[in-house]
């Protein structure tokens, strides 16, 4: 009898997603540059400085994208090239974003172009970021400028990179900036995200009608710890509500959900052509009343759970598939937009590849519109708060000196790019032990 190969759909998008400040390098002019500057802000005192030397040499990586079978690439735009000051947009940026493109189309790679990826330019930070109900109008107006110079290589927008994420991390957290703990500046700058989201799909689609245009959003498996426990549940119920559906509910239904608010949101109804899923794990949620920050839930892992370098999360690749047949059920088509593990000696990464494709490909036979799958990412690159101490690249970077070096899990990714496939040969290649899982 035949071994199984699972097939994805002819025109299904084989990509990377990467950020342009964790990949650019010197960009000097925003506030997490900024924030690096600051003691304590981000783990073991790293700075992105270099990063991945992007703005001058992008196109050797577009490169090994390229050679490592890849179709598509999603990247982002610094505001703060784009518009140093308030209202003086520089042209040589633009150029250089434009060549960037160029580039990626000349070897077989569609652009997804996101327009905002966590970082403000300094003077909007200057002006209360997104706690100013100015921002959105003035994301409106850069994002116009972008478009109107990029649109002859892109038609596949990404407005904003995971809001939630955005929110949680810099006004509940206070580990991104502004630092803040602050709730109802948090859900002041998040219902202002969302404005300017349907500000700018409303913008591009009036400079480029045929233009595809959505946003990133993190997806998180809230499960209560204690399934019996009416108050994990509740805690699990509410952390769900508020991170994973709050910032849906505006572009989809018209409506703010708590805690963005409460009432009509009618302008933002309908600013969605597509979902975009960022998945990498899942929390499970116990209450506990002196985490108010959390929504009262303390998140912990299952005690048997395979847990990822620095503390991640857990290897749960069902997430994947429960988050896809929830995202389905918007009717939009969907992108997987990031899904990846922080995994320096590449001992998981080939295992979570192969399970979270697998997951993908069992919901794609429901006829789900899964439209393309972008592995987070390429190279290693600045993680934010996490510095340089997680590697996510499925090619491994000395941040000293640059030198690249492809992992093994950069193969087998190559591997299932080329068949556009899962094949039993690339699973006894990489991950032999999942062959009594996958092909039994």
């Amino acid at each position: 009898m035949p071994e199984a190969t699972f097939h994805f759909p002819d025109d299904f998008r084989w990509g990377t997603a990467t950020a342009a400040h964790q990949v650019e390098g010197n960009n000097t002019n925003n506030d997490w540059w900024a924030w690096e500057q600051e003691e304590g802000r981000i783990k073991e005192g790293h700075k992105s400085g270099l990063a991945c030397n992007w703005w001058e040499r992008a196109e050797e990586d577009f490169d090994r994208a390229a050679e490592l079978g890849q179709n598509a690439h999603r990247l982002s735009v610094e505001w703060s090239r784009v518009e140093p000051r308030e209202g003086y947009f520089d042209d040589a940026a633009l150029d250089r974003y434009r060549a960037m493109l160029r580039a990626l189309r000349e070897r077989g790679l569609e652009p997804m172009v996101t327009l905002h990826h966590f970082t403000n330019p300094l003077w909007l930070a200057e002006m209360g970021g997104w706690e100013n109900p100015r921002a959105a109008i003035l994301f409106e107006r850069y994002v116009a400028r972008v478009v109107e110079a990029l649109e002859e290589f892109c038609d596949l927008w990404c407005t904003v990179n995971e809001p939630n994420v955005l929110v949680y991390m810099g006004y509940l957290a206070g580990v991104f900036p502004p630092g803040k703990q602050d709730f109802q500046a948090g859900m002041r700058a998040g219902r202002n995200l969302m404005r300017a989201h349907a500000l700018a799909y409303r913008r591009i689609h009036a400079l480029q009608p045929h233009a595809r245009v959505g946003f990133a959003h993190n997806l998180r498996i809230f499960d209560p710890a204690n399934p019996r426990s009416p108050m994990d549940r509740w805690i699990a119920g509410l952390q769900d509500r508020g991170y994973n559906e709050a910032f849906l509910a505006a572009p989809i239904r018209g409506r703010w959900l708590f805690p963005l608010g409460f009432g009509f949101a009618w302008r933002l109804r309908g600013t969605l052509d597509w979902i975009g899923l960022n998945y990498y794990t899942r929390d499970l949620v116990a209450f506990d009343r002196c985490r108010p920050e959390s929504l009262f839930g303390r998140n912990i892992h299952a005690p048997d759970a395979e847990l990822l370098d620095g503390g991640y999360g857990e290897f749960y690749p069902d997430g994947m598939e429960r988050a896809l047949k929830r995202l389905s059920y918007l009717d939009l088509p969907i992108y997987v937009t990031e899904n990846g593990i922080p995994d320096a000696d590449d001992d998981q990464r080939p295992r979570y590849i192969i399970l979270h494709l697998h997951r993908l490909w069992r919901v794609l036979q429901g006829c789900v519109p899964i439209m393309g799958y972008y592995h987070w990412t390429l190279v290693d690159n600045f993680e934010w708060a996490e510095g340089w101490t997680l590697r996510f690249g499925l090619i491994e970077l000395n941040p000293e000196t640059g030198e690249r070096t492809f992992r093994p899990s950069a193969y087998l990714y190559r591997d299932i790019c080329r068949a556009n496939a899962i094949t039993p040969e690339v699973i006894d290649q990489y991950a032999p032990a999942l062959r009594p899982v996958l092909l039994p």
